[in-house]
Formats: structure tokens, C-alpha cells, sequence
């Protein structure tokens, strides 16, 4: 090879010596210089590229350590054996985003994952977090496993005032979202069966079943997980979203809630796993207490900021019931927590301050707004078409259209038209098929777009039809 075809920039933060190494390197790899090919001559190379006889000889010493190239005499640098690898295939598009959803790239979005950014606190936690980074100087220093006592104290007074929840600060345990919690679990459950809901959460089994449980799907009825499937299942422990069920929006009541208790108090050993997702967004009435207030010896309570404050906190908390607080001690007393210090003593401070109560009722009034907002477009366009069901808590809820078409056709026709929305039967494993159920989630959609999103929702549904006015 008598010529290098090749720019270098001089005015890149890579030395040029480098830049022409990984070139040629590249060039080898891919297989466009062959085995003994020789490279130009040092002096002749310099020529042709206008740079020093030094950048040169560094390039080609450099290819040589690595075994690109070797020196043979009066042959100069000539190109060693390298095996061809097959070219990458290409990489599969997701199907599937972080919380299970598709991963559409829509204009507009009604999937359940998303927050609205401009409710994020940014002056205020900036400030907070700033101040915490100079004055405390100590928490360098690694803290305590289950989170500094602070915050943990923090979260326990806001459970009780929020939630009527008395749980005591050393049976709270801080980590880095509830996927790490549900890990921890999967630990100090070991050897147990799980039942999950089903639809329910994909996350949920997925962590559980690589934290090698057993994992049992049991079906829904109007109130919740059934008992008598939950009883059929053989199960150890139960996850359960009794305040607001994920995908449903189904508020599991009283009595319900007393089942599945007893069904936990039927053999040592049992426990109920209760997430409290969306429970903070009750836009109707007073949300309902705990179920961990009723029995605090068998329900590990499970909360996070991630829908509070933002999902890129990643600080998530459990209540474990005294005989799993002792078992957590034994086996993970050694672990350091695995949220910043920093965030921590910033989030205590947060919530001490009053900010966090302010910003949740802000949060709750412009969530209501908006939901009332597109409950009010829906009927617009779909008039008696479609019924929305479970309304009242969190920041998703069900349609269900009077249609023959499918909800795989629902969702695919809103993808050509720009909309993400994903149908009930996709979070489920076991559900017969029926009507289509669409989950209208409204998180991270601006009131500007309702209107728009609700005309497209009705084209995806009823494809060319007009819009009934």
C-alpha cells in the first residue's frame, strides 16, 4: 500500500499519532487491509499526510504492541493474521420499554411510565442538595445499610401522617428503586413460591423469577387478587397493589382486604407483599389506610419517590415486619445502601421542610385537572362508545370501546397515526379474550395534546369512521 486515505484533525483532544493508529486499526479489523500487506513507508506516509516522522512512527509502534502489524526486515510494517469475525447482526427493535411498556417513538403518549419533568421541584431541590454537599462534609463516609436514620425517621412520620402507617424507623429499609428492594426479597424469601397478579406489573415476576422464585399467576376479579385462586396456587408470599392495582386501577375493599390477610395468617410462614403504587393520587374521596396497619407481622410494605418526585431519583423504601427485619440483619448487615448519601440527606431534608407535602398537593391538583381534562375529550369523540372505568386514583385508568377490533390492532393503527397506547390483555398471562381494554395513561401527556390524543385514540379504535361532534 502505497497511500493512506485518511483526515486527521489537529484541532481534536486526540494526539494525531493516536488518530492515525486507530484508523489503520479499523481498516485491519474490518478486513479492507489484508494479511502482509505492507504500509506505506514512515518518511512516505508522513509525506502524504503532512505530519512528522514522529506521529508516524508512534501510530505504527503502537499497532505493532497490539499485534495489528509487524516489523519484518526490508519489508517495513506489513499486516498481521487477524481472523474475520461475522459482521453484528442487527440489533432486534425493543418491543418493550423500562416499565414493560412498547417503546414507540409516538408524537404523543398514553403509556402508564411516564411523569410530567415540569412538576420536578428543580430550584428548590438544586438549592437543597447544593447546601447538603458543602455542610456535610461526613457523609463521605459510607452510612448505614438500610439508609441514613434521618431519612428513614422522614419517611416514617410521612407514612404516618399520609398513609396511618406506624411503622417504626429501624424496620424501614432505603434502596435504589423498588426493583432492588424486590431483589433484596427474592433473598430473604429464597426457597418460597410467589403469587403475582395477573395483569400485573411485568416487572414484578420478571425481577422475582431471576431471583430464582417460583412464580404463580392468579387472576383478578372486581376486587382484586381472588383467594380461592391464591389458595389453589400453593404460594408462600403474594404481591398485591391493593391501592390502586397495576393495570387495572381496581381499588381492592375492606373486605377483600380481610381475605387475604386471613389467607396469610393460615400457615406460618406466609406473606403479603404490599405495594403502594399511585396510592399518594386519590383525586376522589380519602384513600384507603394500609393493609401493613392491620397486620404488621405479615405485610412487607413497599413505596417509592419515583412517581412523587421522578423516577430518576431511584430511592425507594420497605417496611419489613420484625421476624424479616431480623433476617435482613443477618444477611445483608455487610451491604452499603445504594442510594447517594448525598440524595438521601437532600430527600430528608425535602420531606422535614414541608416540600414534599406542598408538592404533592400541586401534583394532585394538576394530575386531576388533567385527568378530568381528557375524561372530558374522551366523551367528546367516543361519546357512548367507550366507558372509562377505575377513574379515581393514580395516573392511569381503563377504556374500554364498544369495538370488534383488537387491541393488538388498537395498538398498531395508533403507532402509523403517532399515538403509544398498549391494551390490558399485553400485562396479562392468563386472560381468556374478550372486549378490548385499552390503559389510558396520562403521566406525562400536556393538556395542550389531550384534545389530539383523543381524536387519534378514536381513529386507532374505529379506524376511518368520523368523529361523532
Amino acid at each position: 500500500m502505497e497511500f493512506i486515505s485518511v483526515s486527521l484533525d489537529p484541532r481534536s483532544k486526540t494526539p494525531l499519532y493516536l488518530q492515525l493508529h486507530d484508523h489503520i486499526a479499523r481498516e485491519i479489523t474490518a478486513g479492507r487491509l489484508r494479511e502482509n500487506e505492507r504500509l506505506p513507508g514512515k518518511r512516505t506516509a508522513a509525506n502524504l499526510l503532512g505530519v512528522s516522522l514522529s506521529t508516524v512512527d508512534g501510530a505504527y509502534q503502537l499497532l505493532a504492541s497490539e499485534g495489528f502489524v509487524e516489523a519484518r526486515p526490508r519489508s517495513g510494517f506489513v499486516v498481521c493474521h487477524l481472523e474475520q469475525l461475522a459482521p453484528p447482526a442487527p440489533e432486534a427493535a425493543r418491543t418493550a420499554g423500562e416499565n414493560g411498556e412498547p417503546a414507540a417513538a409516538a408524537a404523543l403518549s398514553l403509556l402508564t411510565g411516564g411523569v410530567d419533568a415540569s412538576l420536578f421541584p428543580f430550584r428548590t431541590w438544586a438549592r437543597l442538595f447544593k447546601e447538603t454537599l458543602y455542610n456535610r462534609p461526613d457523609l463521605l463516609a459510607h452510612g448505614d445499610p438500610r439508609g441514613d436514620a434521618d431519612l428513614r425517621q422522614a419517611i416514617a412520620s410521612y407514612l404516618h401522617h399520609a398513609r396511618g402507617l406506624s411503622a417504626p424507623a429501624d424496620r424501614i429499609v432505603v434502596g435504589a428503586g423498588m426493583e432492588y428492594l424486590l431483589w433484596l426479597l427474592c433473598h430473604l424469601l429464597k426457597g418460597k413460591r410467589a403469587a403475582v397478579e395477573d395483569p400485573g406489573y411485568p416487572k414484578v415476576h420478571q425481577i422475582l423469577s431471576r431471583g430464582g422464585i417460583d412464580v404463580r399467576f392468579v387472576p383478578l376479579d372486581v376486587q382484586g387478587m381472588d383467594p380461592h385462586a391464591l389458595q389453589a396456587a400453593g404460594a408462600d408470599f403474594a404481591y398485591i397493589t391493593p391501592g390502586h392495582q397495576f393495570p387495572t386501577g381496581l381499588v381492592t375493599p375492606a373486605g377483600r382486604r380481610t381475605e387475604l390477610l386471613k389467607w396469610a395468617a393460615g400457615r406460618p410462614g406466609r406473606w403479603l407483599i404490599e405495594d403502594d403504587y399511585d396510592s399518594e393520587f386519590r383525586y376522589d374521596g380519602r384513600p384507603m389506610p394500609c393493609m401493613q396497619v392491620l397486620d404488621p407481622q405479615r405485610v412487607i410494605y413497599i413505596g417509592t419517590f419515583s412517581r412523587t418526585i421522578a423516577p430518576a431519583i431511584r430511592v425507594a423504601y420497605m417496611v419489613l415486619p420484625p421476624a424479616l427485619m431480623e433476617e435482613y440483619g443477618r444477611s445483608f448487615s455487610f451491604f452499603s445502601c445504594t442510594v447517594s448519601r448525598f440524595e438521601q440527606q437532600t430527600l430528608c431534608r425535602y420531606i422535614d421542610e414541608g416540600h414534599f407535602g406542598r408538592s404533592l398537593n400541586k401534583m394532585r391538583k394538576q394530575y386531576r385537572q388533567r385527568r378530568d381534562r381528557l375524561l372530558e375529550e374522551l366523551r367528546r369523540v367516543f361519546g357512548a362508545r367507550a366507558l372509562a372505568e377505575n377513574t379515581h386514583t393514580g395516573l392511569s385508568f381503563l377504556l374500554r370501546p364498544d369495538t370488534d377490533r383488537s387491541e393488538a390492532g388498537i395498538e398498531a393503527r395508533a403507532r402509523a397515526l403517532g399515538l403509544a397506547v398498549r391494551g390490558l390483555g399485553s400485562y396479562g398471562h392468563g386472560l381468556s379474550a374478550g372486549p378490548p381494554a385499552l390503559v389510558i395513561g396520562f403521566g406525562s401527556l400536556d393538556s395542550a395534546s389531550i384534545p389530539a390524543a383523543a381524536d387519534l385514540l378514536y381513529r386507532a379504535v374505529f379506524g376511518r369512521e368520523e368523529i361523532a361532534f
